[in-house]
């Protein structure tokens, strides 16, 4: 069995139960970041194996979960925070144990994209996902562009490197429209910054950016 396990995404007192016991089950613990993951069996008492499973070694491990999953083995896959595969590690292990007949399931918990839209005061009865634009100016209009007449509400995640330059591409594209933009989930300083585009660009502009940002906006009217 193959379990795809949530974990909080900044507060360790959203971890679940189910997530907690099917960690202390599971042969072993597959992890985006093992150090991480170590901060957090320290804190709950669990002590597991853990393989490391990270964008830059997907293709070379995947045999050895495999052969671990055929063999009988229950493997449980975290990422550093939320739901594993979106927007990390997990999709070509999901992928190839459904080739193979292996049964998954998932543990539910928090992600930072649904907090975001939550607490963004945009509409919710439909969104679009997008995850992280690329990182140059030219290739992320583009991006953008695709879901410019979408009149769907949209969600992006982005690096506090790429914050500001994100939303000054967003407003060229989308115009200034209504957004959200969310830091720090969970934590002590959760903040989340609301109003158009162009309000909200001004305000992060004023202060340091840190951690990685959900940024909701609009669809089109």
């Amino acid at each position: 069995m193959l379990y795809l396990v949530s974990t909080p995404i900044g507060n360790l007192g959203d971890i679940t139960l189910r997530a907690l016991e099917t960690l202390r089950m599971a042969d072993y613990v597959i992890s985006e970041d093992t150090r991480k993951t170590g901060l957090m069996f320290k804190r709950f008492d669990i002590k597991k194996p853990q393989i490391s499973f990270y964008a830059f070694n997907e293709l070379k491990t995947l045999p050895r979960l495999l052969r671990l999953l055929k063999e009988g083995k229950s493997l449980a896959l975290v990422s550093n925070a939320g739901t594993p595969c979106i927007s990390d590690p997990g999709f070509s292990l999901v992928r190839v144990a459904i080739q193979e007949e292996i049964e998954v399931t998932a543990i539910p918990g928090p992600t930072a994209l649904i907090m975001a839209l939550t607490l963004s005061g945009l509409p919710l009865h439909s969104f679009t996902f997008r995850g992280f634009p690329p990182r140059k100016s030219a290739a992320r209009k583009r991006f953008l562009q695709v879901d410019k007449e979408s009149p769907h509400t949209l969600v992006f995640y982005e690096s506090p490197h790429r914050l500001l330059s994100f939303l000054e591409d967003a407003l060229v594209v989308y115009g200034d429209r209504q957004a959200a933009v969310a830091n720090d989930l969970t934590k002590k300083f959760e903040t989340v910054y609301r109003g158009r585009l162009s309000e909200i660009n001004k305000q992060l502009s004023e202060g340091k950016l840190l951690g990685e940002y959900t940024i909701v906006i609009a669809g089109s009217q």
